[in-house]
């Protein structure tokens, strides 16, 4: 361990490498211990909805109109603060609406400057110099430094700021600063974003999201099942990949594979057209309102029969491959009476809605056709080499994981599965047993090897498992006891449709039970909360997102418009500032263009779940705990160079 010590105080001296150095850095770790916490930003279940995202994005759930409250007050009137807002989060399209109106730009230009001044001083508090240094646009860098600091030694400060904001405005670069100071206004007012899962499946822009938060300056993601459903379709996972079409095709969003990823959808579409040409496909009809002409949407409606047909088909040959799944009874093909039209499910005879299946042969019901195994390896090595979508999902698992803590929050989509007495549920993965926090951490293992494992059994296996947590009762990440995709397609009789959710969603009341999570995951039960993604929250219904009092948030409040008939609302956000947990619910989003004319801020309503007695600081949290370690690190190193045992490299 000495000689450990000794290497690692080494190179610790080559990053500070005198006295001096290592001395200047824990004064600056000390005084970031003592700054107020950055204010953290939870959305989840965006499913592709990438206007609505953007805009709560960009007005931080309401974060942003709270600051410039915080710095008018009373002093300015709340249409014009709401105005003011509005040109944060869209300052070039809101900036060319106000010159078709405003008589004197000039003077709007120098009003509304001083007014984004001072609310970039207000966000920029929050950090030291060098951080909101790294955080300004590089065109205005040096310009925006100048007018954010404060300058003691300038004894007309008034004439100072004056002649530097007359100077933007006579060269003509009002405009771009105004657009400068926005950015940065939205940047500094959200310091950490968290994704609680489900990026992808049913909104029409989920690669564009996913470009979003390529470039946003922190973000982590707890991956949700469609998300991990699209990272084993990219993996080349065959029944991953089979509903991964399903999905676009059901909802009208074949595009995001055509022309956002790129991927070749012609062989299925001419496949389909020649196999369903005179089937009306009345089972496979689209969801919601594609704005496809007919002709395209019959040939949608034909794809989407055929590649589920396929995906039966695929899914079946998976589950006779795993047994260890245990999923027999969801093979559902070899149960069906080609010749009548009826399939038997636990005993009973159901009549079925489609009954034309020319591509399944009754004595081999899971068996591709030629047509069919061509597809899918042409599909196969499209996904694999489309690389749009690997750096997609490189990023997925770079900053992604099945569950994180951070802050006291235990973050996860889904559900921990429980039995019904509240305990833990014991799970099966590859013949050893799992449950709880053991059960995430073997899942996830499983899904990185899918990727990156170099024994090709190993690899394998992780792709599989990515499809078993799409859908599995075992699956955390699902929750339920079967995913009835062939029974809603094909059976009118909704008792087979029924999917019972794990006992875990009719516990989150239960004290002892969510504190018995929290343990699992090794936090206290008093002071900690766990922010819940998956199941969208029936507002309309008087169902409450805030859980056990105030210890669990479920957050999926219906952001894609396909759920918001059932929820009444379009989403939750949650917001964890240094004063404490505010939940915000959405109204439906409109479009960006009446955001802008309208001025919402698409917020309803904002609820304080938590606030503190004691404004909290960075000390207070995961980073603070690092920083103090990095601070005790560089304490050691001080003491080595003063008792000679390292010697200074001047």
């Amino acid at each position: 361990m000495k000689d450990l010590e000794e290497r690692y105080l080494e190179r610790l001296s080559q990053l500070y490498p005198t006295i001096a150095m290592a001395s200047t850095e824990i004064i600056n770790l000390q005084a970031i211990l003592n700054l107020p916490k950055g204010t953290e930003h939870f959305l989840t279940d965006i499913h592709g909805e990438y206007e609505a995202f953007s805009h709560v994005l960009k007005n931080g759930s309401g974060a942003v109109r709270r600051k410039v409250d915080d710095v008018f007050g009373n002093t300015m009137g709340s249409r014009t603060k709401q105005a003011l807002a509005t040109l944060i989060y869209y300052p070039k399209e809101k900036m060319d609406r106000i010159k078709r109106e405003e008589d004197n730009m000039e003077d709007w230009y120098k009003i509304t400057l001083y007014r984004l001044i001072e609310i970039s001083k207000r966000a920029a508090s929050k950090y030291t110099r060098s951080k909101v240094r790294k955080s300004l646009p590089e065109d205005f860098a040096y310009v925006i430094e100048e007018l954010i600091t404060e300058k003691a030694d300038i004894m007309d400060k008034g004439s100072y700021y004056n002649s530097i904001v007359s100077t933007i405005i006579r060269i003509g670069k009002a405009e771009k600063f105004i657009i400068a100071l926005s950015e940065l206004i939205q940047r500094l007012t959200v310091d950490h974003l968290h994704i609680v899962g489900d990026i992808y499946d049913r909104g029409p822009g989920p690669h564009i999201i996913m470009d979003k938060l390529m470039k946003y300056h922190s973000v982590d993601i707890q991956w949700g099942n469609h998300d991990v459903l699209w990272m084993g379709a990219a993996a080349g996972q065959r029944g991953c990949i089979a509903n991964v079409i399903r999905i676009c095709a059901r909802y009208g969003n074949l595009d995001i594979l055509e022309e956002g990823y790129g991927i070749n959808l012609l062989p299925l579409a001419t496949f389909a057209l020649n196999t369903y040409k005179d089937d009306p496909c009345k089972c496979f009809q689209l969801k919601g309102d594609s704005g496809h002409g007919k002709n395209e949407m019959l040939m949608d409606i034909k794809m989407h029969k055929a590649i589920s047909v396929i995906q039966f088909k695929v899914e079946g040959q998976i589950i006779q491959k795993n047994p260890g799944f245990k999923m027999e009874d969801r093979n559902l093909l070899h149960h069906v009476d080609y010749e009548k039209g009826t399939i038997e499910i636990d005993g009973k005879t159901y009549e079925m809605l489609d009954k034309n299946f020319p591509t399944i042969d009754p004595k081999n019901p899971y068996g591709l056709t030629k047509e069919e195994e061509d597809i899918m390896e042409r599909l196969e090595q499209a996904f694999l080499n489309c690389e749009k979508l690997q750096r997609h999902m490189r990023f997925l698992l770079n900053k992604g994981a099945l569950y994180k803590v951070y802050n006291n929050n235990l973050l996860y989509h889904g559900c921990v599965p429980l039995n019904e007495d509240g305990s833990l549920k014991t799970v099966s993965v590859y013949g050893k047993s799992y449950q709880g926090k053991s059960l995430y951490e073997i899942l996830e293992s499983y899904v990185r090897k899918g990727f990156h494992a170099l024994d090709e059994e190993e690899r394998e296996r992780g792709r599989d498992m990515m499809w078993y947590i799409w859908l599995s009762e075992g699956s955390p990440l699902f929750g339920k006891d079967k995913m009835a995709t062939f029974e809603r397609y094909f059976l009118a009789e909704k008792e087979t449709h029924k999917e019972k959710k794990n006992p875990y969603y009719s516990l989150l009341e239960e004290e002892e039970v969510v504190n018995g999570i929290l343990r699992e995951f090794g936090l206290p039960s008093e002071g900690t909360h766990i922010v819940n993604g998956h199941v969208p929250v029936k507002s309309k219904n008087g169902e409450n997102p805030v859980k056990c009092g105030g210890k669990v948030m479920v957050i999926d409040g219906g952001f894609s418009k396909a759920y918001q008939k059932e929820t009444g609302i379009a989403g939750y956000t949650l917001i964890s500032n240094s004063y404490g947990l505010i939940l915000v619910a959405h109204e439906p989003f409109e479009s960006t263009e009446a955001a802008i004319e309208k001025e919402s801020d698409i917020h309803s309503d904002s609820v304080i779940v938590n606030r503190v007695l004691e404004r909290k600081l960075v000390g207070d949290t995961d980073v603070g705990r690092d920083l103090r370690e990095q601070i005790a690190d560089l304490e050691v190193l001080l003491r080595a160079y003063r008792s000679g045992r390292i010697a200074e490299k001047v």
